[in-house]
């Protein structure tokens, strides 16, 4: 039908993820999470029980790549909220290449 000349300026990341270390990027992800959530200034009920799934205390362990996608956007909003870039810029990075 069409053929379209354009192409994408970033590599297919269900072809290229092969090479990307997603694990350790979650695990680096989660650590940034838990810098501001152990902080009980930072924390609320959410957070709470984010830790708690984290560690598998409310039925299975979930990987941390999983846990970190169901939860996206409150991820995002705590790094927005505490200005931390360097942890949005790695959030971001994990979405585009992991996720």
């Amino acid at each position: 039908m069409g053929n379209c000349s354009c192409k994408s300026a970033s590599p297919d990341r269900y072809v290229s993820f092969k090479e990307i270390d997603c694990d350790g990027n979650a695990r680096a992800v989660m650590a940034m999470i838990r810098k501001h959530i152990d902080d009980p200034a930072r924390s609320n009920a959410f957070w709470e029980y984010f830790k708690t799934k984290a560690a598998g205390g409310s039925g299975p362990r979930p990987d941390e790549l999983f846990l970190i996608h169901s939860n996206l956007n409150q991820i995002r909003e705590l790094f927005e909220t505490w200005e931390d870039t360097e942890a949005l810029a790695a959030l971001d990075l994990l979405e585009v290449e992991c996720c």
